[in-house]
């Protein structure tokens, strides 16, 4: 009651006052208005603190903040301040609710629990269904057997040209009766020696 009626004495704009208290914030620190010696038209806006507390811990809310810095003119009610708090509590909750959910889905960062599949090779029945001696020798012996078989598909299958017919293999008459290209050509500079100097007489 006392603190109420001091309230509204300092609010009064009487002519001989420097400063008029505007209100409070629910942290008990009070904001007030004086005029400024260089404009008398604009009035200064300040907050005042309780002396014991320190300079960093104080906080002004951003109603008050809005306020100071003159983006509101009317200062913000002890109502609309209990509303923002109701505000911030509530976004809070359904932070808290969301990091939940987010937490209860599985992450790729996570280790796996299911051991991985191993990598697909190239099998074929021959290689999955060998007989026990193959199998014993191990894998050297085998890739020496798939070798020699591709070899000697290779060897045995006929060598085709362009429109199918069988390739001959060129003769080495053949290759020596063709023109080389390269033979006829020939380089001016291959002869070509610089002239002697010959000083002519000074004048």
């Amino acid at each position: 009651m006392v603190n109420s009626l001091w309230f509204k004495w300092k609010g009064l704009r009487l002519p001989w006052r420097k400063s008029f208290l505007v209100g409070s914030d629910i942290a008990g620190n009070t904001f007030w208005e004086f005029k400024d010696v260089a404009n008398a038209s604009k009035f200064r806006r300040i907050v005042k603190f309780d002396p014991k507390t320190h300079f960093g811990d104080v906080q002004v809310s951003p109603q008050w903040h809005q306020w100071l810095r003159h983006v509101r003119e009317h200062a913000p009610s002890i109502e609309e301040q209990q509303q923002d708090l109701v505000r911030q509590a509530e976004i809070k909750q359904l932070a808290r609710l969301a990091d939940e959910r987010w937490a209860s889905k599985p992450s790729f960062l996570d280790k796996p629990q299911a051991q991985q599949p191993s990598p697909a090779t190239n099998a074929t029945d021959a290689t999955l269904n060998r007989p026990a001696d193959e199998a014993a020798k191990g894998p050297d012996s085998t890739q020496t057997a798939s070798a020699s078989a591709t070899a000697a598909e290779l060897d045995t299958a006929p060598k085709t040209g362009e429109m199918g017919s069988e390739t001959k293999p060129a003769s080495t008459e053949e290759t020596a009766t063709k023109e080389d290209p390269w033979a006829k050509a020939s380089n001016p500079g291959d002869n070509w020696q610089p002239e002697t100097w010959k000083p002519t007489s000074q004048r």
